[in-house]
């Protein structure tokens, strides 16, 4: 067999990379020198890998700077309605292959890095994620980004700068282990910091009713200070915003009475308020009532409004004067996105500001605030759900608590009119609940205040219509939309797998980048056998270079022939990483029992972070480790099956394992994963699906054609029924002898000897209180991962239904996503045109 092309080589071959001109070549090795020589001070006999990397970094972010400045011109001078995406995360990962992607800078940067004697892989490994997010959420806002500016949406993404994003996470003795990422240690080139948008944010103090109407005083205030990364859409000149603000405490800052506690301990009280956009609270579907997560929700929110109004007054282009004081017109030229429930404070605070400063009156304001707001629901599980404690509230924001129960009073007589002394539907349905301490029901307020509200994925969207928003749903059923989540094929096709994006572009053009649907032309090439052996060459390919990794990381010996059956996510009891142990341990067993039996073989690899305080979730990723130990040691079991933890899961090796994956494990109860996004980049990737009909993978069963998934499980009516005849674990234990047996080896301390009774709280929770019933699926899923293993036997029909797979995989581009938010919630037209280039006259 030849010797696989190098990446370096392969790019070379690749149209959709962009052309390396030799102008274009020589400009960028100049500027790399100039960076190299003016910008980090260095020569190339002292340089670091590290300097080449900042070098590069500057260089290729110079051709973003003239679209960038073009874009905010272009933006002044038509004057749109724009676009406010608010969101506590944004989890972007790296930006330059990206940025080099959609500016069609890749074939150039390779070939001037090589003729400077530089490897450009090695340079982009320098590069920290930004992590700014904690999974799904902040990596759908990332994507909605792309998006937004490939499609010519004057859009902003608006979150915080936080120091530190999600943890990195180690694995010592087989436990997760935390460590702060200091992503920012060596700065950041990608971002501007804007000392001259420094806006005041109010905590505290109390509210006084004058004559003059309501004042908020004797507050304590941060000051928010802006940095701007640069946002490019693919290959159009456009280049929007992301803004995130960090927290900086005013000069005189606990100086008033410095001379009782003495200047240097106010000096070193600074820290409390920048303690704000320290570092990113690492829970997923999880609430964590705390009163710094409150502050960073608040401050968030009041920054960005301060920007959205002043932005919305100062409008046409050339003028600074105030130019727009009807303010009645906001809705018009405003849309304000909240991703979750965690901006929900963009409510009582555009009122705030609407009432209080502007004047206006409530009913006025009201609607304003209610034209311009939308909500995006992410989650149906009780304990993701925000409820702040009221007296928190009362001491960190009077003000807004005066606001919410106010907009409580007026939604309660609502609802009391339309249902007259119906008591219980008035506590089901109000803002505040009553109890031991009063809370304030986060969704309940935004579902109010806004003037859409979406799920995520068509079967999520109907559940929150059918149970968790039903009261609401009947009163206000214009309110209630789809959006069902897609990914950016920019990063997780061309960027990310560069060598499928070509083998399709090869059969039916690039154009698909743009426009994911084209993709349906593949099922021309379904029996092609060119095609297939192209799209198997290249998962081969793809396996390999993860192989190599993996080998060096983690000094396991892999079988690159094996089925690579990949479960990455966050580790949580609901995405079920315990039917996929069962399964390990149940093919285990067989092996064990049949040693010369024609196994197929499978390395299988879990991946995520557990949230540091999630005890269930860390005692999980214990028994994965646990079963590896024992399975990769076994002299029997040989190569046929190998489990590996993908330590410090995150967007970096994603990009890396995804394309490398032949099995994607979607496996979530029925009605509990909203949508899934992971399940959209396997499929693109070429990888086939094991799932439940969940989220989005009833849709991706829809699209592929359902004999083209591998599905399994209880329907949600299943679950259901389920539910009402009461869970018994132990009926399954008793009635199936592998599960059995695989439940008396975790107990009985087979997968850990020297503490048999390591896993005895997973035991008792599958046995005693597992509300995601994994015994329920487990005989079903052994089933269905027979078939799955049945088939990849048969190399040709497994690539045919990987590439009907990719041919359905169209509509999860998070293109579609976004026209749909822009013309059916925010009221805006997507647009496909080019603008300008900084360089061609204007």
């Amino acid at each position: 067999m030849p010797k696989p092309l190098t990446d370096q080589e392969k790019r070379k071959q690749i149209s959709v990379r962009g052309l390396a001109g030799v102008e274009n070549v020589g400009d960028l090795k100049t500027n790399f020198n100039r960076h190299l020589h003016f910008t980090l001070v260095k020569d190339r006999n002292v340089s670091t890998k590290r300097d080449y990397y900042f070098a590069l970094a500057h260089t290729v972010r110079d051709h973003l700077v003239g679209r960038w400045i073009r874009t905010q011109q272009h933006y002044y001078e038509t004057d749109p309605k724009r676009v406010y995406y608010l969101s506590l995360e944004f989890y972007m990962g790296r930006t330059l292959q990206n940025t080099m992607v959609n500016l069609a800078l890749e074939n150039a940067c390779d070939e001037a890095t090589y003729q400077l004697g530089l490897d450009m892989e090695e340079l982009q490994d320098i590069e920290e994620d930004a992590g700014l997010g904690n999974g799904g959420l902040g990596r759908l806002a990332a994507c909605f980004l792309d998006s937004m500016a490939s499609l010519g949406l004057a859009a902003y993404g608006y979150g915080i700068r936080y120091e530190f994003g999600i943890f990195n996470q180690k694995i010592v003795n087989g436990w997760q282990v935390e460590e702060a990422d200091d992503w920012l240690r060596y700065g950041n080139p990608w971002e501007k910091a804007r000392p001259e948008y420094m806006r005041p944010v109010h905590f505290y103090g109390r509210v006084e009713h004058t004559p003059e109407g309501v004042k908020w005083v004797d507050t304590q205030v941060v000051l928010a200070l802006p940095y701007d990364t640069p946002v490019p859409g693919y290959r159009n000149n456009i280049v929007n915003t992301m803004r995130l603000w960090s927290a900086k405490a005013p000069c005189e800052f606990n100086l008033k009475d410095f001379n009782v506690g003495g200047y240097i301990q106010a000096v070193l009280d600074r820290n409390l308020a920048e303690n704000i956009s320290r570092v990113l609270y690492p829970n997923d579907n999880f609430f964590e009532g705390k009163e710094l997560r409150l502050k960073q929700e608040y401050f968030v929110v009041a920054a960005t409004l301060q920007d959205i109004i002043r932005r919305f007054k100062a409008s046409k282009f050339g003028s600074t004067e105030v130019v727009r004081m009807d303010l009645t017109k906001l809705p018009d030229k405003v849309a304000i996105q909240l991703n979750d429930t965690h901006p929900a404070l963009a409510i009582p605070e555009l009122m705030r500001i609407l009432l209080d400063e502007e004047k206006l009156t409530w009913d006025s304001a009201w609607d304003i605030t209610v034209r311009t707001c939308a909500y995006t629901n992410h989650t149906v599980l009780p304990e993701a759900l925000e409820r702040w404690p009221v007296d928190l509230f009362q001491n960190l924001l009077p003000r807004h608590l005066e606001i919410i129960y106010e907009v409580n009073r007026r939604h309660l007589e609502r609802i009391s009119s339309l249902f007259p002394n119906d008591h219980d539907r008035l506590r089901r349905m109000s803002l505040i609940e009553e109890g031991g301490q009063k809370k304030i029901n986060m969704a309940h307020l935004c579902i109010v205040g806004s003037h859409a509200v979406n799920g995520v994925a068509r079967i999520h969207s109907d559940i929150i219509k059918n149970t968790v928003f039903k009261d609401f749903y009947d009163v206000d059923p214009q309110k209630f939309q789809n959006k069902t989540n897609g990914i950016t094929p920019r990063r997780w096709l061309v960027m990310c797998n560069p060598g499928l994006a070509e083998v399709i572009a090869e059969r039916i053009g690039e154009d698909y980048i743009r426009d994911l649907g084209q993709l349906k032309k593949l099922l021309k090439f379904v029996d092609d056998d060119a095609f297939i052996r192209d799209v198997a060459k290249i998962k081969q390919e793809n396996k390999m270079k993860f192989a190599v990794h993996l080998e060096e990381k983690y000094k396991v010996k892999i079988n690159p022939n094996s089925m690579f059956d990949i479960q990455v996510k966050r580790i949580h009891e609901y995405k079920r990483q315990l039917l996929n142990c069962l399964h390990i341990i149940t093919f285990y067993n067989r092996i064990k029992k049949e040693p010369n039996k024609a196994w197929t073989p499978r390395t299988i690899m879990v991946g995520g972070k557990a949230a540091p305080g999630y005890h269930m979730a860390k005692s999980i990723i214990r028994l994965i480790t646990a079963i590896g130990e024992v399975v990769n040691n076994d002299p029997v079991v040989g190569d046929r099956l190998k489990v590996i933890f993908l330590e410090n899961y995150r967007v970096t090796l994603a990009e890396k394992a995804i394309p490398a994956a032949d099995l994607s494990e979607q496996i979530s109860t029925a009605g509990t994963e909203a949508s899934g996004t992971g399940n959209m980049k396997f499929m693109l990737n070429g990888a086939l699906t094991i799932g439940t009909m969940d989220g989005a993978n009833v849709e991706m069963a829809e699209e592929a054609g359902e004999e083209n998934l591998f599905i399994f499980g209880m329907r949600v009516e299943d679950v259901e029924a389920l539910d009402k005849k009461g869970y018994d674990a132990l009926e399954y234990y008793d009635r199936i002898p592998e599960l059995k047996q695989a439940m008396d080896q975790i107990s009985g301390g087979f997968f850990s000897p020297s503490q048999p009774d390591l896993f005895k709280d997973i035991v008792n929770m599958l046995m005693h209180h597992d509300r995601f019933k994994v015994f329920a699926d487990y005989e079903d899923y052994i089933k269905c991962q027979d078939k799955v293993s049945a088939l990849y036997k048969n190399s040709k029909e497994w690539t045919k239904m990987v590439i009907h797979n990719i041919a359905g995989c169209g509509k999860f581009s998070s293109d579609r996503t976004i026209s749909q938010y822009a013309r059916e919630i925010w009221g805006v037209e997507p647009s496909l045109e080019k603008i300008a280039a900084p360089d061609d006259p204007r």
